[in-house]
């Protein structure tokens, strides 16, 4: 895996926001190591405006080519080194990859279902950002040339059960 760029993968149901968040954070985290992509089961076919703020201002990316798409356009695509699922239901719904990928479910609140002012869900996003953020540090630090198969399954998989976050649904919420 070491002479050539990891492909990664980001499922989420509407891909509009945490797939989208972590294709592109990984770009931050280790822009060398990494291709990334997003997809969703059922995308919205916009991304949420929040989300391409929270990419531009806290990570100093360029998100104007994001855009939320299907899982489907990746079916043919050249084989996924990871796959990894940000939300319950894509987890669920997750075709079978070819290529035998790395599999993980890295569970993160939706930020998009969020109600509240304008800088409430930017708190939001925020947080889920820096969520899926330190959890692509940690697979970034992972000595992936050095693990078999097994050892870097688990270690994947483990990622996800770091850095467990809840979030409000509503501001109402929030304020009780």
């Amino acid at each position: 895996m070491a002479d050539k760029k990891l492909r990664i993968l980001f499922l989420c149901t509407g891909n509009s926001a945490r797939s989208i968040m972590a294709e592109y954070l990984i770009r931050k985290a280790d822009p060398l190591r990494w291709d990334s992509f997003s997809a969703g089961s059922n995308p919205k076919g916009v991304v949420h405006p929040m989300a391409i703020r929270i990419i531009r201002d806290m990570y100093k990316l360029d998100p104007t080519a994001a855009r939320s798409k299907s899982w489907e356009e990746f079916k043919d695509a050249s084989p996924f080194d990871f796959v990894i699922t940000v939300c319950d239901n894509a987890r669920e719904s997750c075709p079978i990859w070819p290529g035998q990928p790395i599999i993980a479910h890295w569970s993160s609140p939706d930020p998009a279902a969020f109600e509240g002012s304008e800088e409430e869900t930017y708190n939001v996003f925020r947080k889920v950002a820096l969520q899926i953020y330190r959890r692509l540090e940690l697979l970034s630090c992972l000595p992936i040339e050095k693990l078999d198969r097994l050892r870097l399954q688990q270690a994947t998989k483990e990622i996800g059960e770091k850095e467990k976050l809840t979030v409000p649904s509503s501001a109402t919420a929030a304020k009780v």
